[in-house]
């Protein structure tokens, strides 16, 4: 894997100043840290904040930048200012993305790179498309580079337990197409999803909010180690979450689907 992380920086290196897009996943702070080894502080790097981004994410880039001595720009991309974002609709990761990298692209002139991989392509991801259209590249991709690739590269330059997070997409990729993105909602999942973190040995935990109800994703093997008891006890607490902040919506379980909430028609995913 060291030739494939030299691969990397050689790339890096080529394209000289270089602008990251880092969201504090393990993709982009890999990317960061490979751009960071091989331009220096000619990788400057991109942290939008916002009600859809988890807390524990920008306090992870935030942590790096300053033991890594990375140079960090902290945005608000203003995709909550969108109506076509907060409608959320099959395309919502567009409206996030353009204006993600339509804010980074006011702040800088140079060449923007994302963490995509080539895992990353065989998903409908409507965010390519605006990274398309800002000229933004995935060096990953470039390289040849899958997600596995990407965490072994992370191993390789000492990022540590980031190489071994789980995919963590944004907040509002829980809430099921059509519904509303809000902000207040947003913040219940986080609360939610930390609570069933914090009481399950989970390798992953997902708050899907649907027009039915509030579903509990939780990966197959913890899910099937929580006994029934458990699981009402755990469904209470979430849906008391939800009623006191004014929205009591009925809780269950069930194993966790990746983009389970993305409803996307197959004349959509072209």
């Amino acid at each position: 894997m060291l030739a494939k992380l030299k691969e990397l920086e050689a790339l890096l290196g080529s394209i000289g100043e270089i602008g990251v897009a880092l969201s504090g996943g393990v993709d982009s702070m890999t990317m960061a840290a490979a751009a960071h080894a091989a331009l220096g502080q000619g990788a400057v790097m991109y942290h939008a904040k916002s009600p859809a981004v988890p807390h524990e994410a920008s306090v992870r880039v935030q942590t790096a930048a300053v033991a890594r001595g990375w140079q960090l720009v902290v945005l608000d991309a203003g995709e909550f200012g969108r109506a076509e974002y907060l409608a959320n609709p099959v395309d919502r990761c567009f409206y996030c993305k353009t204006s993600l990298y339509a804010s980074i692209r006011a702040r800088t002139a140079v060449q923007l790179v994302s963490g995509t991989n080539l895992d990353d392509l065989g998903e409908y991801r409507p965010g390519l498309r605006a990274a398309e259209d800002h000229g933004v590249r995935h060096p990953f991709v470039e390289v040849g580079a899958s997600k596995d690739m990407v965490r072994a590269m992370a191993r390789e330059l000492g990022l540590g337990a980031v190489a071994e997070l789980p995919a963590a997409p944004c907040l509002s990729s829980r809430i099921e197409t059509g519904i509303v993105i809000d902000a207040a909602t947003l913040s219940l999942v986080h609360e939610s999803e930390r609570l069933i973190g914090a009481a399950v040995a989970a390798r992953t935990v997902r708050c899907r909010v649907r027009a039915e109800g509030v579903v509990l994703e939780l990966d197959a093997a913890a899910l099937a180690a929580i006994a029934p008891q458990r699981r009402d006890e755990l469904a209470g607490e979430v849906g008391g979450i939800f009623a006191a902040a004014g929205f009591p919506r009925p809780v269950s379980f069930a194993p966790y689907r990746n983009g389970s909430a993305f409803l996307v028609r197959d004349n959509e995913r072209s």
